[in-house]
Protein backbone atom coordinates (compact mmCIF):
# COMPACT_ATOMS: atom_id res chain seq x y z
CA UNK A 1 0.00 0.00 0.00
CA UNK A 2 1.11 3.63 -1.23
CA UNK A 3 1.69 5.77 2.27
CA UNK A 4 1.53 9.69 1.41
CA UNK A 5 2.68 12.31 3.64
CA UNK A 6 2.93 16.09 3.75
CA UNK A 7 5.81 17.34 2.94
CA UNK A 8 6.39 21.00 4.41
CA UNK A 9 9.08 21.32 1.64
CA UNK A 10 6.93 21.28 -1.37
CA UNK A 11 3.75 22.44 0.71
CA UNK A 12 1.57 18.94 -0.65
CA UNK A 13 1.34 15.96 -0.17
CA UNK A 14 3.61 13.12 -1.88
CA UNK A 15 4.21 9.20 -1.64
CA UNK A 16 6.81 8.40 0.60
CA UNK A 17 9.47 6.78 -1.42
CA UNK A 18 12.68 6.00 1.11
CA UNK A 19 16.17 6.61 0.30
CA UNK A 20 16.65 3.39 0.31
CA UNK A 21 14.25 2.31 -3.06
CA UNK A 22 14.70 5.82 -4.47
CA UNK A 23 16.32 5.60 -7.78
CA UNK A 24 17.82 9.39 -7.58
CA UNK A 25 19.22 8.53 -4.42
CA UNK A 26 23.28 8.62 -5.00
CA UNK A 27 24.39 8.65 -1.80
CA UNK A 28 26.04 5.35 0.51
CA UNK A 29 23.66 2.61 0.16
CA UNK A 30 21.03 2.01 2.75
CA UNK A 31 18.87 -0.60 4.67
CA UNK A 32 16.77 1.44 6.43
CA UNK A 33 14.37 4.67 7.01
CA UNK A 34 16.12 7.00 8.72
CA UNK A 35 13.74 9.71 11.03
CA UNK A 36 15.05 12.65 13.40
CA UNK A 37 12.08 14.30 15.67
CA UNK A 38 13.55 17.29 17.49
CA UNK A 39 13.27 16.46 20.83
CA UNK A 40 13.05 18.29 24.54
CA UNK A 41 15.01 20.81 25.64
CA UNK A 42 15.45 19.19 29.53
CA UNK A 43 14.90 22.37 31.87
CA UNK A 44 11.78 21.66 33.27
CA UNK A 45 8.46 19.79 32.07
CA UNK A 46 7.17 18.52 28.82
CA UNK A 47 3.62 19.88 28.69
CA UNK A 48 0.57 18.24 26.82
CA UNK A 49 1.11 20.44 23.77
CA UNK A 50 4.77 19.61 23.41
CA UNK A 51 4.02 15.38 24.24
CA UNK A 52 1.42 15.89 20.92
CA UNK A 53 4.72 16.16 19.13
CA UNK A 54 6.23 12.58 20.45
CA UNK A 55 2.54 11.09 19.88
CA UNK A 56 2.43 12.00 16.03
CA UNK A 57 6.04 10.25 16.17
CA UNK A 58 4.81 7.46 18.22
CA UNK A 59 2.29 7.18 14.86
CA UNK A 60 4.62 7.32 12.21
CA UNK A 61 7.05 4.82 13.73
CA UNK A 62 4.29 2.36 14.15
CA UNK A 63 2.80 2.82 10.45
CA UNK A 64 6.35 2.71 8.92
CA UNK A 65 7.71 -0.17 11.46
CA UNK A 66 4.49 -2.08 11.81
CA UNK A 67 2.26 -1.42 9.04
CA UNK A 68 4.69 -0.47 6.22
CA UNK A 69 7.10 -3.33 7.74
CA UNK A 70 10.27 -1.00 6.93
CA UNK A 71 13.28 -1.50 9.09
CA UNK A 72 13.30 1.89 10.74
CA UNK A 73 16.22 3.87 12.71
CA UNK A 74 13.92 6.53 14.82
CA UNK A 75 16.51 9.12 16.54
CA UNK A 76 14.99 11.54 19.06
CA UNK A 77 17.47 13.86 20.48
CA UNK A 78 18.11 15.58 24.16
CA UNK A 79 18.77 19.35 24.27
CA UNK A 80 20.36 19.39 27.56
CA UNK A 81 22.27 22.92 26.15
CA UNK A 82 22.57 25.50 24.59
CA UNK A 83 19.07 26.63 24.09
CA UNK A 84 18.97 29.85 24.81
CA UNK A 85 15.74 31.67 25.91
CA UNK A 86 15.55 33.55 22.79
CA UNK A 87 15.62 31.82 19.35
CA UNK A 88 17.48 35.13 18.15
CA UNK A 89 21.09 34.32 19.51
CA UNK A 90 20.58 35.82 22.95
CA UNK A 91 19.60 35.19 26.24
CA UNK A 92 20.76 32.91 29.01
CA UNK A 93 21.14 28.76 28.32
CA UNK A 94 17.80 28.01 29.82
CA UNK A 95 19.38 24.87 31.62
CA UNK A 96 21.79 27.39 32.84
CA UNK A 97 19.03 29.69 34.18
CA UNK A 98 16.76 26.51 35.72
CA UNK A 99 19.90 25.61 37.34
CA UNK A 100 19.55 28.87 39.40
CA UNK A 101 15.91 28.22 40.06
CA UNK A 102 16.16 25.30 41.76
CA UNK A 103 19.44 25.52 43.27
CA UNK A 104 20.68 22.09 41.84
CA UNK A 105 23.37 22.04 38.75
CA UNK A 106 22.40 22.00 35.33
CA UNK A 107 23.77 19.05 34.72
CA UNK A 108 21.24 17.53 37.59
CA UNK A 109 18.55 19.81 35.88
CA UNK A 110 19.24 18.16 32.85
CA UNK A 111 18.78 14.37 34.35
CA UNK A 112 15.67 15.39 36.09
CA UNK A 113 13.35 16.73 33.56
CA UNK A 114 15.37 13.64 31.08
CA UNK A 115 14.12 11.14 33.37
CA UNK A 116 10.55 12.98 33.42
CA UNK A 117 10.46 13.29 29.92
CA UNK A 118 10.92 9.19 29.69
CA UNK A 119 8.15 8.70 31.97
CA UNK A 120 5.36 10.54 30.17
CA UNK A 121 6.37 8.76 27.25
CA UNK A 122 5.91 5.29 28.93
CA UNK A 123 2.48 6.77 30.32
CA UNK A 124 1.24 7.34 27.01
CA UNK A 125 2.05 4.01 25.26
CA UNK A 126 4.87 5.11 23.83
CA UNK A 127 8.14 2.93 23.54
CA UNK A 128 11.58 4.16 23.79
CA UNK A 129 12.60 5.11 20.11
CA UNK A 130 15.55 3.87 18.66
CA UNK A 131 18.70 6.51 19.85
CA UNK A 132 18.02 9.18 22.47
CA UNK A 133 21.43 11.21 22.05
CA UNK A 134 22.39 14.02 24.23
CA UNK A 135 23.47 17.51 22.92
CA UNK A 136 26.39 17.31 25.39
CA UNK A 137 27.35 13.95 24.15
CA UNK A 138 28.24 15.42 20.59
CA UNK A 139 30.74 18.10 21.13
CA UNK A 140 33.26 16.97 18.72
CA UNK A 141 30.96 15.67 15.83
CA UNK A 142 29.74 19.63 16.33
CA UNK A 143 32.80 21.24 16.01
CA UNK A 144 33.84 19.10 13.40
CA UNK A 145 30.85 20.55 10.67
CA UNK A 146 31.52 24.15 11.98
CA UNK A 147 35.19 23.58 10.91
CA UNK A 148 33.91 22.43 7.57
CA UNK A 149 31.77 25.59 7.31
CA UNK A 150 34.61 27.30 7.75
CA UNK A 151 36.83 25.89 5.45
CA UNK A 152 33.90 26.28 2.95
CA UNK A 153 34.28 30.14 3.70
CA UNK A 154 30.14 30.16 4.85
CA UNK A 155 31.21 31.23 8.48
CA UNK A 156 32.39 34.62 10.22
CA UNK A 157 33.55 35.32 14.12
CA UNK A 158 32.32 38.55 16.06
CA UNK A 159 34.81 38.39 19.31
CA UNK A 160 33.40 38.01 22.60
CA UNK A 161 30.08 36.90 20.87
CA UNK A 162 30.40 33.94 18.69
CA UNK A 163 31.09 32.18 15.40
CA UNK A 164 27.95 32.99 13.03
CA UNK A 165 26.71 31.26 9.54
CA UNK A 166 26.62 34.09 6.80
CA UNK A 167 23.18 33.26 4.90
CA UNK A 168 23.43 35.53 2.13
CA UNK A 169 26.02 32.54 0.86
CA UNK A 170 23.26 30.03 1.64
CA UNK A 171 21.85 28.85 -1.94
CA UNK A 172 18.00 28.98 -1.35
CA UNK A 173 18.31 30.12 2.44
CA UNK A 174 14.48 29.90 4.19
CA UNK A 175 13.45 27.49 1.20
CA UNK A 176 11.60 25.31 4.00
CA UNK A 177 9.56 28.47 5.65
CA UNK A 178 9.15 30.43 2.59
CA UNK A 179 11.04 33.28 4.44
CA UNK A 180 10.65 37.10 2.29
CA UNK A 181 14.80 37.54 2.86
CA UNK A 182 15.16 40.89 1.59
CA UNK A 183 12.23 41.42 3.87
CA UNK A 184 13.69 40.34 6.80
CA UNK A 185 17.16 41.73 6.05
CA UNK A 186 15.39 45.39 6.24
CA UNK A 187 13.12 44.70 9.32
CA UNK A 188 14.38 43.93 12.78
CA UNK A 189 14.68 40.47 12.93
CA UNK A 190 17.82 40.20 15.18
CA UNK A 191 19.21 43.04 17.09
CA UNK A 192 23.07 43.00 16.96
CA UNK A 193 24.99 45.36 14.75
CA UNK A 194 27.55 43.21 14.27
CA UNK A 195 25.85 41.12 12.34
CA UNK A 196 27.09 40.91 8.63
CA UNK A 197 22.76 40.07 7.75
CA UNK A 198 19.83 40.11 10.19
CA UNK A 199 19.35 36.07 9.59
CA UNK A 200 22.37 34.96 9.91
CA UNK A 201 22.62 32.82 12.70
CA UNK A 202 25.27 31.56 15.79
CA UNK A 203 26.86 28.20 15.34
CA UNK A 204 28.57 28.29 18.64
CA UNK A 205 28.38 30.77 20.96
CA UNK A 206 31.57 32.17 23.40
CA UNK A 207 31.97 31.96 27.34
CA UNK A 208 31.58 35.52 28.21
CA UNK A 209 34.58 36.89 29.22
CA UNK A 210 34.98 36.38 33.26
CA UNK A 211 32.42 34.64 33.39
CA UNK A 212 32.13 30.79 33.99
CA UNK A 213 29.26 28.56 32.88
CA UNK A 214 28.47 24.90 34.31
CA UNK A 215 28.42 23.65 30.76
CA UNK A 216 30.91 25.42 28.59
CA UNK A 217 33.30 23.41 26.31
CA UNK A 218 37.29 23.62 25.46
CA UNK A 219 37.40 23.83 21.31
CA UNK A 220 39.85 25.34 18.46
CA UNK A 221 38.60 28.43 19.00
CA UNK A 222 38.60 28.65 22.43
CA UNK A 223 35.59 27.74 25.38
CA UNK A 224 32.05 27.78 24.54
CA UNK A 225 29.24 26.10 23.82
CA UNK A 226 26.98 24.70 20.82
CA UNK A 227 24.08 26.86 19.71
CA UNK A 228 20.73 24.88 19.32
CA UNK A 229 20.88 24.08 15.47
CA UNK A 230 24.16 22.83 15.00
CA UNK A 231 23.21 20.05 17.49
CA UNK A 232 20.51 18.43 15.27
CA UNK A 233 22.82 18.56 12.29
CA UNK A 234 25.51 16.99 14.14
CA UNK A 235 23.62 13.51 16.15
CA UNK A 236 20.89 13.10 12.42
CA UNK A 237 24.59 13.42 10.55
CA UNK A 238 25.99 10.49 12.93
CA UNK A 239 23.10 8.25 13.40
CA UNK A 240 21.27 8.58 10.26
CA UNK A 241 24.34 9.48 8.07
CA UNK A 242 24.04 12.57 5.76
CA UNK A 243 21.29 12.20 3.96
CA UNK A 244 18.00 10.54 5.53
CA UNK A 245 13.86 10.32 4.63
CA UNK A 246 11.71 12.45 7.34
CA UNK A 247 12.67 15.28 10.01
CA UNK A 248 9.61 15.95 12.15
CA UNK A 249 9.21 18.77 14.75
CA UNK A 250 6.36 21.34 15.57
CA UNK A 251 5.14 24.06 13.73
CA UNK A 252 7.40 26.56 15.37
CA UNK A 253 10.37 25.09 14.18
CA UNK A 254 10.14 26.02 10.85
CA UNK A 255 10.63 29.96 10.47
CA UNK A 256 14.37 29.56 12.77
CA UNK A 257 15.13 26.08 14.41
CA UNK A 258 14.69 23.79 10.78
CA UNK A 259 15.74 26.97 8.65
CA UNK A 260 19.20 27.16 10.01
CA UNK A 261 19.19 23.52 10.42
CA UNK A 262 18.94 23.29 6.93
CA UNK A 263 21.10 25.91 5.57
CA UNK A 264 23.95 25.16 7.92
CA UNK A 265 23.71 20.63 7.11
CA UNK A 266 23.43 21.23 3.27
CA UNK A 267 26.43 23.74 3.44
CA UNK A 268 28.47 21.27 5.15
CA UNK A 269 27.77 18.26 3.52
CA UNK A 270 27.54 19.52 0.32
CA UNK A 271 24.19 17.42 -0.77
CA UNK A 272 20.13 18.50 -1.34
CA UNK A 273 17.82 18.23 -0.21
CA UNK A 274 19.29 16.55 3.33
CA UNK A 275 16.24 15.73 3.92
CA UNK A 276 13.56 13.86 1.94
CA UNK A 277 10.19 14.85 3.78
CA UNK A 278 9.50 17.37 6.64
CA UNK A 279 6.60 16.82 8.63
CA UNK A 280 5.31 19.34 11.48
CA UNK A 281 2.86 19.20 13.98
CA UNK A 282 0.70 21.85 14.73
CA UNK A 283 -0.37 23.34 17.99
CA UNK A 284 -2.54 22.39 20.75
CA UNK A 285 -4.30 25.03 22.28
CA UNK A 286 -4.91 25.32 26.49
CA UNK A 287 -8.18 26.76 26.51
CA UNK A 288 -8.12 28.08 22.93
CA UNK A 289 -4.47 29.90 23.65
CA UNK A 290 -0.89 28.23 22.39
CA UNK A 291 0.37 26.62 25.62
CA UNK A 292 4.31 27.88 25.60
CA UNK A 293 6.14 25.97 27.94
CA UNK A 294 7.96 29.35 28.96
CA UNK A 295 4.84 30.99 29.91
CA UNK A 296 4.28 28.47 33.16
CA UNK A 297 0.88 27.49 33.80
CA UNK A 298 1.85 24.43 32.06
CA UNK A 299 -0.19 20.89 32.07
CA UNK A 300 1.50 18.05 32.02
CA UNK A 301 0.59 13.74 31.80
CA UNK A 302 1.31 13.70 35.54
CA UNK A 303 -1.64 17.01 35.94
CA UNK A 304 -4.39 14.76 33.77
CA UNK A 305 -3.79 11.84 35.97
CA UNK A 306 -4.20 14.04 39.37
CA UNK A 307 -7.51 14.88 37.69
CA UNK A 308 -8.56 11.49 37.44
CA UNK A 309 -8.24 10.28 33.69
CA UNK A 310 -5.70 7.89 32.57
CA UNK A 311 -3.07 8.78 30.22
CA UNK A 312 -4.52 6.76 27.53
CA UNK A 313 -7.59 9.12 27.61
CA UNK A 314 -5.24 11.98 26.29
CA UNK A 315 -3.52 9.65 23.69
CA UNK A 316 -7.20 8.82 22.28
CA UNK A 317 -7.80 12.48 22.72
CA UNK A 318 -4.58 13.03 20.04
CA UNK A 319 -6.16 10.96 18.02
CA UNK A 320 -9.10 13.13 17.43
CA UNK A 321 -7.64 15.70 15.55
CA UNK A 322 -5.27 15.13 12.91
CA UNK A 323 -1.64 15.90 13.68
CA UNK A 324 -1.64 18.68 11.00
CA UNK A 325 -4.93 20.69 12.47
CA UNK A 326 -4.82 22.83 15.93
CA UNK A 327 -6.01 21.44 18.55
CA UNK A 328 -8.16 22.82 21.65
CA UNK A 329 -7.62 21.36 24.96
CA UNK A 330 -10.42 21.68 27.87
CA UNK A 331 -11.08 18.75 30.72
CA UNK A 332 -14.71 19.10 29.06
CA UNK A 333 -13.25 17.84 25.47
CA UNK A 334 -10.47 15.36 27.49
CA UNK A 335 -13.46 14.24 29.65
CA UNK A 336 -15.38 13.47 26.00
CA UNK A 337 -12.68 11.29 24.93
CA UNK A 338 -12.59 9.90 28.12
CA UNK A 339 -16.18 8.99 27.75
CA UNK A 340 -15.88 7.72 24.02
CA UNK A 341 -12.86 5.66 25.06
CA UNK A 342 -14.40 3.93 28.00
CA UNK A 343 -17.56 2.78 25.81
CA UNK A 344 -15.38 1.52 23.25
CA UNK A 345 -12.89 -0.86 26.15
CA UNK A 346 -17.15 -1.87 27.04
CA UNK A 347 -17.81 -2.83 23.85
CA UNK A 348 -14.84 -4.94 22.64
CA UNK A 349 -14.50 -6.39 26.54
CA UNK A 350 -14.46 -10.57 26.38
CA UNK A 351 -13.82 -9.91 22.54
CA UNK A 352 -10.11 -10.05 22.24
CA UNK A 353 -10.08 -11.80 19.26
CA UNK A 354 -5.92 -13.18 17.87
CA UNK A 355 -5.93 -13.86 14.06
CA UNK A 356 -3.19 -13.80 11.58
CA UNK A 357 -3.29 -10.87 9.60
CA UNK A 358 -3.59 -12.66 6.40
CA UNK A 359 -6.79 -13.92 7.75
CA UNK A 360 -8.40 -10.79 7.24
CA UNK A 361 -5.96 -8.64 5.40
CA UNK A 362 -8.43 -8.28 2.44
CA UNK A 363 -11.26 -7.46 4.71
CA UNK A 364 -13.27 -4.00 3.55
CA UNK A 365 -13.08 -2.02 6.58
CA UNK A 366 -9.22 -2.98 7.24
CA UNK A 367 -7.99 -1.80 4.21
CA UNK A 368 -10.30 1.11 4.52
CA UNK A 369 -8.54 1.32 8.42
CA UNK A 370 -5.07 1.08 6.45
CA UNK A 371 -5.85 3.88 3.76
CA UNK A 372 -6.53 6.43 6.45
CA UNK A 373 -3.47 5.79 7.99
CA UNK A 374 -2.23 5.71 5.20
CA UNK A 375 -3.12 9.14 3.62
CA UNK A 376 -0.61 11.37 5.85
CA UNK A 377 -1.55 9.49 9.30
CA UNK A 378 -5.27 10.53 9.58
CA UNK A 379 -6.35 9.22 12.50
CA UNK A 380 -9.95 10.97 13.10
CA UNK A 381 -10.83 9.51 9.98
CA UNK A 382 -9.38 5.52 11.52
CA UNK A 383 -11.36 5.87 14.31
CA UNK A 384 -14.45 7.04 12.31
CA UNK A 385 -14.10 3.62 10.61
CA UNK A 386 -13.75 1.22 13.57
CA UNK A 387 -16.57 2.88 15.58
CA UNK A 388 -18.97 2.39 12.11
CA UNK A 389 -17.70 -0.91 11.38
CA UNK A 390 -18.24 -2.48 15.32
CA UNK A 391 -21.95 -0.77 15.78
CA UNK A 392 -22.57 -2.28 12.25
CA UNK A 393 -21.12 -5.41 13.70
CA UNK A 394 -19.21 -5.87 11.32
CA UNK A 395 -17.66 -9.63 10.64
CA UNK A 396 -14.18 -9.45 10.84
CA UNK A 397 -13.86 -5.96 13.14
CA UNK A 398 -12.59 -7.63 16.42
CA UNK A 399 -10.01 -9.11 15.20
CA UNK A 400 -8.87 -6.21 13.15
CA UNK A 401 -9.59 -3.67 16.58
CA UNK A 402 -6.98 -6.35 17.81
CA UNK A 403 -4.32 -5.81 15.18
CA UNK A 404 -4.34 -2.31 15.34
CA UNK A 405 -4.52 -2.01 19.22
CA UNK A 406 -0.82 -3.87 19.63
CA UNK A 407 0.78 -2.47 15.73
CA UNK A 408 -0.64 0.97 16.13
CA UNK A 409 -3.85 1.78 18.50
CA UNK A 410 -1.94 1.07 22.25
CA UNK A 411 -5.25 2.33 24.17
CA UNK A 412 -5.54 -0.34 26.29
CA UNK A 413 -8.82 -1.40 24.84
CA UNK A 414 -8.94 -4.74 25.84
CA UNK A 415 -8.16 -3.53 29.79
CA UNK A 416 -10.35 -3.48 32.24
CA UNK A 417 -11.79 -0.26 33.71
CA UNK A 418 -10.54 0.28 36.81
CA UNK A 419 -13.22 3.45 38.72
CA UNK A 420 -10.84 5.50 40.69
CA UNK A 421 -13.16 6.19 44.20
CA UNK A 422 -13.19 9.94 44.14
CA UNK A 423 -12.13 11.99 47.67
CA UNK A 424 -14.13 15.04 47.44
CA UNK A 425 -12.81 18.04 49.64
CA UNK A 426 -15.32 19.15 52.55
CA UNK A 427 -15.31 22.41 50.68
CA UNK A 428 -16.26 21.46 47.38
CA UNK A 429 -19.47 19.03 49.30
CA UNK A 430 -19.75 22.85 50.94
CA UNK A 431 -20.12 25.06 48.09
CA UNK A 432 -22.52 22.37 46.54
CA UNK A 433 -25.18 22.19 49.66
CA UNK A 434 -24.53 26.14 49.31
CA UNK A 435 -25.61 25.76 45.68
CA UNK A 436 -28.72 23.34 46.22
CA UNK A 437 -29.76 26.21 49.19
CA UNK A 438 -29.36 28.94 46.96
CA UNK A 439 -31.41 27.22 44.07
CA UNK A 440 -34.22 26.63 46.20
CA UNK A 441 -34.09 30.62 47.55
CA UNK A 442 -34.36 30.93 43.33
CA UNK A 443 -30.80 33.09 43.47
CA UNK A 444 -30.11 31.43 40.63
CA UNK A 445 -26.68 34.04 40.06
CA UNK A 446 -25.81 32.85 43.26
CA UNK A 447 -25.84 29.30 42.73
CA UNK A 448 -24.11 29.56 39.21
CA UNK A 449 -21.54 31.25 41.44
CA UNK A 450 -20.97 28.36 43.31
CA UNK A 451 -21.06 26.26 40.24
CA UNK A 452 -18.19 27.94 39.02
CA UNK A 453 -15.94 27.93 42.19
CA UNK A 454 -16.52 24.15 42.04
CA UNK A 455 -15.29 24.02 38.33
CA UNK A 456 -12.63 25.88 39.74
CA UNK A 457 -11.85 23.44 42.16
CA UNK A 458 -11.90 21.04 38.97
CA UNK A 459 -14.77 18.89 40.39
CA UNK A 460 -18.53 19.46 38.42
CA UNK A 461 -21.60 19.06 40.59
CA UNK A 462 -24.85 17.53 38.93
CA UNK A 463 -28.18 18.03 39.49
CA UNK A 464 -30.20 14.60 40.36
CA UNK A 465 -33.68 13.99 41.96
CA UNK A 466 -32.33 13.19 45.76
CA UNK A 467 -30.06 16.42 45.21
CA UNK A 468 -26.83 16.16 43.65
CA UNK A 469 -23.77 14.37 42.35
CA UNK A 470 -20.28 15.37 42.57
CA UNK A 471 -17.69 13.99 39.59
CA UNK A 472 -14.03 14.75 38.89
CA UNK A 473 -13.89 17.82 35.95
Amino acid sequence: MKFFVYNTLNRQKEEFVPLMNDPDYTGPKKDFVGVYTCGPTVYRDAHIGNMRAYFFADMLRNTLKNILWYPVKYVVNITDVGHLTSDADEGEDKLEKWSKREGISARDVAKKYEERFRKFLKMLNIEDFDVFPRATEHIPEQIKIIQTLEKKWYTYSIPNDGIYMDTSKVKEYGKLAKLDIEGLNQGARVENDQKKNKTDFALRKFSPIGEQRQMERESPRGKGFPWWHIECSAMSSKYLWEQFDIHTGGVDHIPVHHTNEIAQSECGCGCTPRVKYWMHVQFLNLGWKKIAKSAGGLVTVDDIVAKGFSPLDLRYFYMLAHYRNFQDFTIELLEQAKHWRHSLIKKLQGRKIIKDKKEFENDPVFQQALEALCDDLNTPKLLAILQTALTAGWENIYAIITWLEENFLKLGLFEPIVEEKIDIPVEVIALADQRIQAKKDKNFALADELRNKITSAWFQVKDTKDGYEITKA
